[in-house]
């Protein structure tokens, strides 16, 4: 399971790879995420008076116009920035070696190679007849900082548990099952969601596992966060902008579902179709990277 591009990305993870330092390091996560996020709702709410700002923080929420999925976006800064002040602080590492081996080539192979499978599947029937949802106009004015947006928020994911997790986990463990299932695992049940989603919540947490799983054989086999982060970014960027579930960050998409998360007759085989594409897109890139390996 090893391999030498692995190798050289956990490196820099093994100078420094007590575990006190690991659990510290997540705690620094967690404040500086959660400090970020705090921040910006007392900020908003200073500059629209209490009781605006409550009901615009009502809006973030569900994510139903363009300035909250923008919003909820940003607050992905303090997570993205938490594993390199964390790697730095308390590793005593660079910043840039969480992201591996050419991480902008990768992302976008990865992304392409992922953009073109996602088109394949329009052709594809859909069991319902999507809703529209944002003008074309109101889309086009939104589509630049919503890309930054989600370029941020998966970027964020990506550092943290494929950059930082996986790498110090495989620093410490040799087993696969601690430093690719753990991560994935974790990353799937942060996914976990009955007060909103119902008795879809397990579909949704496995859908999440497997995601994880690919980005972290992707990251194993690359040696970097890049690929896993163009998967990521061109599967939420779908989601996000161009078919949403109703009422979960449907506020820029063109197009929405007519059911939400909790629809327990059309999302669960909606969730099986996706987790199929994301089988098809890791095999298609490691298909690619197998083919980089031989004209190599």
């Amino acid at each position: 399971m090893w391999t030498e591009s692995f190798a050289r990305f956990v490196l820099p993870a093994r100078r420094y790879p007590s575990f006190w330092r690991l659990v510290g390091g997540s705690v620094v996560i967690l404040v500086v995420y959660t400090a970020t996020i705090a921040a910006m709702m007392v900020g908003i709410t200073a500059i629209l008076g209490p009781e605006r700002g409550a009901a615009w923080l009502g809006d973030l929420v569900s994510g139903t116009t363009p300035y909250a999925v923008l919003v909820l976006l940003a607050t992905f800064a303090g997570m993205f920035a938490g594993p390199l002040i964390a790697v730095r602080w308390l590793h005593h590492a660079s910043p840039a070696t969480l992201f591996g081996a050419r991480p902008v080539a990768t992302f976008a192979a990865a992304a392409t190679i992922t953009a073109l499978v996602f088109l394949a599947t329009i052709l594809l029937p859909a069991p319902f007849d999507a809703v529209r949802q944002t003008p074309t106009g109101t889309f086009l004015l939104y589509l630049v900082p919503a890309l930054a947006g989600i370029l941020l928020q998966t970027g964020a994911e990506e550092l943290v548990f494929r950059g930082y997790l996986q790498s110090q986990l495989a620093a410490r463990f040799d087993s696969p099952l601690v430093w690719m299932v753990a991560p994935a695992l974790v990353f799937g049940l942060l996914h976990y969601d009955p007060a909103s989603t119902g008795d879809n919540a397990p579909w949704i947490v496995g859908a999440a596992v497997l995601f994880g799983l690919v980005a972290a054989d992707l990251t194993r086999v690359t040696g970097g966060i890049g690929a896993a982060w163009g998967v990521h970014f061109v599967n939420n960027a779908s989601a996000i902008l161009i078919l949403a579930l109703d009422g979960s960050l449907s506020g820029l998409a063109l197009w929405r579902t007519p059911f939400g998360a909790d629809d327990v007759a059309t999302l669960p085989p909606m969730l099986l179709h996706d987790m199929l594409v994301t089988v098809i897109v890791w095999a298609c890139i490691r298909l690619w990277l197998a083919r980089g390996d031989r004209t190599g």
